[in-house]
C-alpha cells in the first residue's frame, strides 16, 4: 500500500507578484505561475507518480494549480474536491496591501510578527494557529482517511494551509514553523506509515534534473 500524500503550494500569483498581501483574496496564477505548476506535474509524471484524487481550496488560483498539474499527468478526469477549510490564512485588514507600505505603517518587526508568529494574527485576520484550526480537522476528518485507504492524493493549496499540515507531519513546534517557506510549485512528496506518521519525505526541486 503506497500511502501517498502530496502538497503543492499553488504557482505565483498575480499578487505574489505584486507583493501584495492575498489571504482569501482570490486573483489567477501568472504566467509563470501557470508554468510552475505545469513543471511540477512533468516532474510527479517523471518519477511515475499518479493520483487517485486531489485536494484544493476555493480560490482559484490553487483550483488553476490541480487543474495544470492534472493535465500535464494526464489525470484531468479524476476527482477533485474543493473546500474552504484548505484556503489560505485569511489576511483581515492587510489584504490587498502591498507588504512595503505595510512595513511603512505598522513597522517591520510588527509585519514580521504578523506573518512569521504562530499565534499573532493581524488585524481581522488569522493567525497560523487559527488557520490549523480549520485545516487539520478537515485534513484528520477527510484527507487522511483516504491515504490511509491506500489512495494516492494531491493536496493543491496555499503557503499557510500547508505550513500548518507541514508543521504536523515534519513535527515541528510554532518555533520551527516560523522559518519555513514552502516555495510556489513545488511538490512535497510524503509516504505515510501504518501509524499515520511519516515514512519518507521528498522535496522534489531538490531531487529532479529537468532535461
Amino acid at each position: 500500500m503506497e500511502r501517498l500524500l502530496v502538497l503543492a503550494r499553488h504557482g505565483q500569483s498575480e499578487w505574489n507578484l505584486k507583493k501584495l498581501f492575498t489571504g482569501w483574496r482570490d486573483p489567477d496564477l501568472t504566467d509563470l505561475g501557470v508554468e510552475e505548476a505545469r513543471k511540477a506535474g512533468r516532474w510527479l509524471v517523471d518519477q511515475g507518480y499518479r493520483f487517485d484524487v486531489a485536494f484544493t481550496s476555493n480560490l482559484k488560483r490553487a483550483q488553476r494549480t490541480a487543474s495544470l498539474i492534472l493535465g500535464e499527468m494526464d489525470l484531468a478526469d479524476i476527482e477533485v474536491v474543493r473546500a474552504q477549510a484548505l484556503n489560505e490564512r485569511d489576511y483581515g485588514d492587510l489584504s490587498g496591501l502591498n507588504k512595503d507600505d505595510a512595513r511603512d505603517r505598522w513597522g517591520a518587526e510588527q509585519v514580521h510578527e504578523w506573518r512569521r508568529s504562530y499565534d499573532v494574527p493581524p488585524p481581522g485576520g488569522e493567525s497560523l494557529k487559527d488557520t490549523a484550526a480549520r485545516v487539520l480537522p478537515y485534513y484528520i476528518e477527510t484527507i487522511l482517511p483516504r491515504v490511509m485507504a491506500g489512495e494516492r492524493v494531491l493536496v493543491a493549496a496555499h503557503g499557510n494551509s500547508l505550513r500548518a499540515l507541514v508543521m504536523v507531519l515534519d513535527r515541528m513546534t510554532p518555533t520551527t514553523i516560523a522559518g519555513v517557506e514552502i516555495a510556489t510549485g513545488v511538490p512535497l512528496v510524503y509516504r505515510l506509515k501504518a501509524d499515520t506518521t511519516v515514512a519518507m519525505k521528498t522535496v522534489l526541486d531538490r531531487d529532479i534534473d529537468e532535461h
